[in-house]
């Protein structure tokens, strides 16, 4: 070490000794108050993990740093929160901290508090704006592995501390069900094993107190265990009766290796949690259960398995392959494990098995689903909509559905993926304008049906195997439209939007991507923008109109469009009306632009008087239709399609063409031109 640096860490050394004197006669001697010893640890964060505030005070008046971090992005703030001390938390605020800042993992001051206990400071980081229900940030990486996502109740129910619970849930309002990026609410928290605190603190109490609140006793952990599976490993009889009286409870619900909660307790030999269960009603069928008791020599175990009439059932795998490529090693582990039927579907709702939000991977007679699980009432609703579907052909249609305690499981044909995911896989072939040639007539079949979406986003278009694609709607933000004329304008907005992310390959989150995004070497650029901006301020063309837009039209329907306006117009006078501002023009001096031999070919023709072509646009779709309609070999050789040649040289014509009619009492039917293709 030079000696600077060996004055910083004698700096650090000093500050965690406390020894205020060292400290000043060391920044007398010129050590850095903002220097970094092992880990990133500055000196202020060092005083504050001791929680002396003098030492904070004198740190600050020297220069010292509230925004500096460390190796794992914790701040001084951060590091207040885990000591709890209400003084320098409120010290550091007025230095410039951020109540809401996060470190790396996405923890905050508050999550902190909450993870150690800190009551006082949950208190007075609340009174200052701190976010009780914020979930932890994670970054792309870490997301994709399931990280983050946990809240500060869920740090003080992992590390049992009941006061903070209760302080979280019912002086701050924290939500009980929020789940991290596993699936695992408050409840699964609570009862995870790999806390220290389990030695000294049972969750007893938490379990109970979370109950009482509502909280979904139907989450499970990132292994697919049940709250009672949980229990049961706990060998907690108080909490398997807690749980076992709440009737959404499924006593027969498996983990992903297939347990249940009986299989746990026979395989601990834990006879009262055991009989527990036996006597709510648990399958004795599932697993070998006799042969487990005898392995562990445990001759009251298996005098309490004789008692309820435990038989072997073995289950052997078939061999069966998915039609699915993306699910097929998920769905192989969903038809090889043990899970109680509901109905005729077998499902697995925890987050290995899920498809998207709220989605998850099913088989209903052996046939490939994704399963939506809503509450019955919902569920009724949606069926009873999701029935009105079954003639659309690209609305997302119901398959089957199932009921079970309160619950309604709608069964969906599997998709493979979702437009989000379809644009941003980098392998994926991309027709744009085909899909969003479906898109519109999946939102004008919805809106035939008398509701509109309300919720245009890019997971509610599902592609399947055969790349077909269909619109659902799985937030039910659906309204009615009838008298509603502003919900079918909304619509037709996100629609704009939904275009703008489209032919943008998915770039840009849907919220952020603005007209300025679309790629302007696009040869469907001005088509592009004018459909966009017709979707932004909706006009009498409704979504019925803007689905024949030119943008959707073929090369060879835009060219034909433009040379059959000279025929349809006869009178001069008319084509000067419809064309009246030269300005707007965007080809004043198109014969310029031209080829210059096609031009002196088409101003002197054969066995024909010589003519001559203005600037003006007449002129150019006179010249377009003469050229048709008395093919020239020579021009033919030199510019190959004619289609081609002049949407590429003029690529703004059938926009301004098309509006220019449009906007024309007289001749706006003249626009309403029917391209085969659609």
């Amino acid at each position: 070490m030079n000696e600077a640096e060996v004055l910083n860490s004698q700096l650090n050394d000093a500050v965690y000794d406390q020894d205020k004197e060292a400290v000043l006669e060391l920044l007398e001697q010129g050590a850095d108050v903002n220097s970094k010893v092992d880990h990133g640890w500055t000196p202020l964060q060092t005083a504050v993990r001791k929680g002396d505030e003098e030492l904070v005070r004198l740190l600050l008046a020297r220069g010292a740093s509230v925004h500096a971090r460390k190796d794992n992005g914790g701040t001084a703030f951060t590091e207040a929160g885990i000591a709890g001390n209400v003084e320098i938390l409120k010290l550091l605020l007025e230095r410039g901290s951020d109540i809401n800042e996060q470190d790396n993992n996405g923890f905050t001051a508050f999550m902190e508090a909450a993870w150690y206990g800190k009551e006082e400071a949950l208190r007075f980081l609340y009174s200052r704006g701190a976010k009780v229900n914020l979930r932890r940030e994670a970054s792309e990486e870490r997301a994709k592995l399931h990280k983050g996502g946990a809240t500060a109740l869920m740090d003080a129910c992992r590390e049992c501390h009941f006061s903070a619970v209760k302080i979280l849930v019912q002086e701050m309002g924290a939500d009980v069900n929020i789940r991290d990026n596993r699936d695992r609410n408050a409840l699964i928290h609570a009862l995870k094993k790999d806390s220290d605190k389990r030695r000294h603190e049972s969750p007893v109490p938490i379990v109970s107190f979370l109950l009482e609140h509502g909280v979904d006793v139907k989450s499970k952990d990132e292994c697919g265990k049940t709250a009672l599976i949980l229990a049961v490993e706990m060998e907690s009889p108080e909490l398997v009766t807690a749980l076992l009286e709440k009737d959404e409870i499924d006593i027969d619900d498996a983990d992903e290796e297939g347990n249940t909660a009986l299989m746990v307790a026979v395989n601990k030999d834990n006879c009262r949690i055991a009989k527990l269960l036996c006597e709510k009603g648990a399958r004795t069928d599932r697993g070998n259960l006799m042969r487990v008791a005898r392995n562990n020599r445990s001759s009251s175990m298996e005098n309490l398995l004789r008692e309820h009439k435990v038989r072997l059932a073995p289950e052997t795998p078939r061999a069966w392959e998915p039609n699915s490529k993306r699910w097929r090693a998920q769905l192989k582990k969903l038809d090889q494990m043990y899970r109680p039927m509901i109905g005729k579907l077998k499902t697995f709702p925890y987050f290995q098995q899920k498809i998207q939000d709220g989605i998850y991977l099913g088989l209903h007679g052996g046939t490939e689903v994704a399963v939506q699980i809503t509450c019955s009432t919902e569920g009724d609703k949606e069926k009873e909509f999701l029935e009105k579907c079954s003639h659309s052909e690209h609305l997302l249609k119901l398959f089957q559905s199932e009921k079970e305690k309160g619950c309604m499981y709608l069964c969906f044909p599997l998709w493979e993926k979702n437009l989000q995911e379809h644009l941003q896989d980098p392998e994926g072939q991309k027709d744009y304008k085909a899909a969003l040639k479906i898109i519109f007539q999946a939102l004008r079949e919805l809106h035939s049906l008398g509701f509109a979406h309300q919720d245009l986003q890019p997971g509610n278009f599902v592609i399947d195997l055969g790349g077909k694609i269909y619109l659902a709607d799985f937030g039910s933000e659906r309204r009615s439209i009838e008298g509603q004329e502003e919900f079918v304008k909304s619509d037709l907005q996100a629609l704009g939007r939904l275009v703008l992310y489209v032919l943008t390959g998915g770039r840009k989150p849907l919220q952020q991507v603005g007209i300025e995004d679309l790629p302007r070497n696009s040869p469907d650029y001005t088509e592009a923008r004018d459909l966009v901006q017709s979707l932004f301020s909706p006009d009498e063309r409704g979504l019925e109109g803007l689905s024949k837009h030119p943008y959707f039209w073929s090369n060879q329907s835009r060219f034909n469009f433009l040379k059959s306006i000279w025929n349809k117009i006869k009178d001069d006078r008319k084509r000067k009306s419809i064309f009246r501002d030269p300005k707007a023009f965007p080809y004043p001096q198109w014969t310029k632009m031209i080829d210059k031999d096609v031009l002196y070919v088409m101003e002197h023709p054969r066995n024909a008087k010589p003519t001559k072509y203005g600037n003006d646009v007449t002129q150019l779709l006179r010249l377009m239709r003469n050229m048709d309609e008395h093919k020239d070999e020579g021009i033919t050789n030199k510019i190959g399609d004619y289609a081609e040649y002049f949407l590429e040289v003029f690529p703004e014509l059938t926009t301004y063409v098309y509006n220019s009619l449009r906007q024309n009492p007289t001749c706006s039917h003249l626009a309403d031109f029917q391209d085969p293709s659609l």
